[in-house]
């Protein structure tokens, strides 16, 4: 988080997979303004999680940063186009609204 901060991320969202999936224990999106900045964002992730002693982080979408999805295991990371992240609307499909996983009262 601090990392996107940092590298003027936007919109930065953190949804709990905890209780959801097993793929990870947090997703977190954000969006650039451009696909270089898209690329500088994902890339300072990257630096920061190996200096903290990350060693198993995949990285896909890096050569056209439209979207970045960045794996370190337990944390998946997305760094989206403001367009980009507007059609695929993780927030939606992960979020805590999703149809079907409302709470009964």
């Amino acid at each position: 988080m601090d990392s996107l901060a940092e590298m003027k991320a936007e919109e930065i969202v953190q949804i709990d997979l905890t209780a959801r999936s097993s793929i990870a224990d947090a997703m977190i999106i954000a969006s650039g303004r451009s696909n270089r900045h898209v690329a500088a964002i994902a890339e300072k992730v990257v630096e920061d999680l190996k200096a903290h002693g990350r060693t198993d982080i995949r990285i896909e979408g890096l050569p056209h940063a439209d979207w970045v999805l960045v794996d370190a295991g337990d944390v998946i990371v997305h760094v989206f186009r403001p367009e980009v992240r507007a059609f695929y609307n993780l927030e939606k499909l992960w979020g805590e609204d999703r149809p079907g996983e409302r709470r009964a009262v």
